[in-house]
């Protein structure tokens, strides 16, 4: 698995684990960099040191913010959806760079790393 795939890994699964998503902002707003398709993605990462090497890598005075993952769940992504923002996941190294998801894309993983959805172990067929 490459970096970016072990680092999206770990970020569903310790959401899952902490309910709790990170991300970065200073009196400005959060950034939400122009990804190579043209359209922007907003990043979040799993915890809160890995927010903090973000800001520092970024600079400007950002500071890591967490959200519960039931408020991102419901507030944030259908916003961003709206906006057609993708979602970066847990970037990381001296340029920020990882893998980025539409926000349908992360539902169907963070579903599957809560274990919701048709497949759960509480809805199989006994």
């Amino acid at each position: 698995m490459s970096q970016s795939g072990s680092q999206a890994a770990a970020f569903f699964r310790e959401v899952a684990g902490h309910q709790t998503v990170w991300f970065v902002r200073d009196a400005q707003g959060s950034p939400a960099p122009e990804i190579s398709s043209g359209t922007r993605a907003m990043p979040y990462w799993s915890s809160q040191a890995r927010a903090q090497r973000a800001a520092d890598v970024w600079g400007n005075d950002l500071r890591p913010v967490p959200i519960s993952l039931e408020a991102w769940r419901k507030d944030e992504l259908p916003e961003l959806a709206n906006e057609d923002y993708r979602i970066g996941i847990n970037w990381t190294g001296p340029r920020l760079v990882g893998w980025d998801f539409t926000v349908s894309e992360v539902l169907i993983r963070l579903a599957h790393a809560l274990r919701e959805g048709p497949y759960s172990d509480d809805n199989t067929a006994h």
